[in-house]
């Protein structure tokens, strides 16, 4: 696949999240297969008791119960005690990992543009929801590197809640590039140690990776978070539109390599595909891993109102 010549660099939010979008997003939330025990009061509702607002149950008092909570109009019916409860609510959060690598930078429409909306998308729903969103770009970007952290990390953001942080998140999508390659495996090692609470792991990405993307993924999965692989493609991966001889460069480790491109190397070279993505749909399947393949010329309300409602990631 040739790198984009002129890639659309985001330089606000509104070209990452139009009004249009934002109009039919609104009423969406994130939501997981699993219920989690978050750390802060949130907006989020839970099978356990608590002391919200919202009552739930009665259940018979007992000894060293707080007097607070005893429901004196059945104590006036019935000359007993019972204890009132109440829904808990609980903090979701949501963390989204983009793959910076060379890799993304390619296609019509550009494959880590088409990432950097859905994944401001996605954040703007989790932000309005009151979840607590983070997100990480894994490449090798050098300057962008966090402090102390591993070079497998080009940049991340972390403990945003609320949509007076839209900005913030947005700020950070438009800051980061695809630069060089990436290693895909330290990258996760360095989030799955680093990640805070339970929740949803978004991760964005072609999994065009030398060095495989199993490693990564199965370092992901696990300690209370439910994991989501979206491979992002271009129109122009799936069905290539080249011919002739050429000489193709890695954009990623510079490796070369000579072809004559006909129509029998075309036809294996989209059996091949079709049989990585589908590697890839078993491997998640094997590990609870819920996995999407989409084309960036997908309508980003389309993956969002449809693909991604009907696979339980927003309802």
């Amino acid at each position: 696949m040739l790198r984009s010549e002129n890639p659309t660099r985001p330089a606000t939010i509104d070209e990452l999240l139009s009004s249009d979008l934002i109009a039919k997003v609104s009423q969406l939330d994130v939501t997981s297969r699993k219920i989690f025990a978050g750390k802060l009061k949130g907006e989020r509702r839970s099978k356990k008791r608590g002391e919200s607002v919202e009552f739930a149950d009665h259940r018979p008092y007992a000894i060293g119960d707080d007097l607070r909570h005893i429901d004196w109009n059945i104590y006036g019916r019935l000359d007993r005690f019972f204890m009132k409860l109440f829904m808990e609510e609980e903090d979701l959060s949501l963390h989204i990992v983009i793959d910076a690598s060379a890799s993304t930078d390619c296609g019509t429409p550009n494959k880590f543009y088409y990432m950097q909306q859905v994944a401001m998308a996605l954040g703007y729903i989790g932000l309005i929801n009151l979840n607590r969103v983070a997100v990480t770009a894994v490449g090798l970007r050098d300057e962008l590197v966090i402090p102390g952290g591993e070079k497998s990390i080009a940049g991340n953001i972390r403990d945003l809640r609320g949509r007076r942080r839209t900005h913030d998140l947005a700020r950070f999508l438009c800051s980061i590039a695809p630069e060089s390659g990436t290693d895909f495996a330290q990258a996760c090692k360095r989030i799955a140690m680093t990640r805070r609470g339970k929740g949803v792991m978004i991760v964005l990405s072609d999994f065009f990776m030398k060095e495989g993307y199993e490693t990564g993924l199965r370092l992901l999965v696990g300690r209370g978070y439910d994991v989501f692989a979206i491979q992002t493609l271009s129109p122009q991966e799936v069905n290539p539109d080249i011919a002739g001889d050429l000489q193709l460069r890695d954009i990623e480790d510079n490796d070369m390599a000579e072809v004559t491109i006909s129509a029998p190397l075309l036809k294996k070279y989209k059996e091949n595909l079709a049989a990585y993505c589908e590697d890839l749909r078993n491997f998640c399947a094997r590990r609870e891993i819920s996995a999407l393949t989409i084309q960036t010329d997908t309508p980003i309300d389309t993956l969002l109102l449809d693909y991604m409602r009907k696979r339980g990631l927003l309802r």
